[in-house]
Parts: C-alpha cells; sequence; structure tokens
C-alpha cells in the first residue's frame, strides 16, 4: 500500500490491520505508536510490540529482544533506497512507483 510522502504512518495503519493475516505478535515501527492502533491490535487478539515513541509520557509494554529480528525488514528497505529512483521518488504516479519498487526488489532479491 502507498501513501504519500507528507501521510502519517498511522493514517494507514487500520487498513494494514484489516490485511494482516493471523498472528500472535505484531512488531511494528515506531511510526505506528497510536493509542488507537495498539486498541485496534488488541482487539484482534495480537499483542502489540511497538517501540515507543521519545514524547510519549507513559511508555507501552515493549520488548527489544522480541523486536530484534525486525531488522530483516529495516535491511530490505535500506537496499530498495540503494536505488535512487526509489529514495527521492521520482515517479509521480503510484502505479510507476510501484513498478519501479517491484523491480528494484526483483534486481535485489
Amino acid at each position: 500500500m502507498l501513501t504519500g510522502g507528507n501521510v502519517a504512518d498511522c493514517t494507514a495503519g487500520a487498513e494494514l490491520l484489516s490485511k494482516m493475516p493471523a498472528c500472535d505478535i505484531l512488531h511494528g515501527d515506531k511510526g505506528y505508536d497510536s493509542d488507537v492502533i495498539r486498541r485496534q491490535v488488541e482487539n484482534a487478539g495480537v499483542m502489540p510490540n511497538i517501540p515507543p515513541k521519545a514524547n510519549r509520557k507513559w511508555k507501552n509494554c515493549f520488548s527489544p529482544f522480541l523486536y530484534r529480528n525486525r531488522n530483516a525488514i529495516e535491511r530490505m528497505f535500506c537496499r530498495l533506497k540503494d536505488f535512487r529512483r526509489i529514495a527521492t521518488r521520482y515517479d509521480r504516479s503510484a502505479t510507476n512507483f510501484l513498478a519501479a519498487v517491484c523491480i528494484a526488489a526483483t534486481i535485489s532479491y
């Protein structure tokens, strides 16, 4: 799912959660650290493991040990951003950008 560069990650959270396969723990980025997303994840019967944002007054339960395996996803995004066209998003249409991401992923993996 592609969103605009000026759109916060958490705004797409509800739609992403509706397409999520069954799991026990959801690892998320700090961009998804909102009370609304945490409640949606918990209502689905899944434990959210999302690092709290620095400006949060009440820090939620977070396990760095479980979160450690998420670095494979971060490495994948960094590999895609090695392609200048992907990192700077030259394409104006979402279809062309997604096609460029698919081509870069095919070359990388």
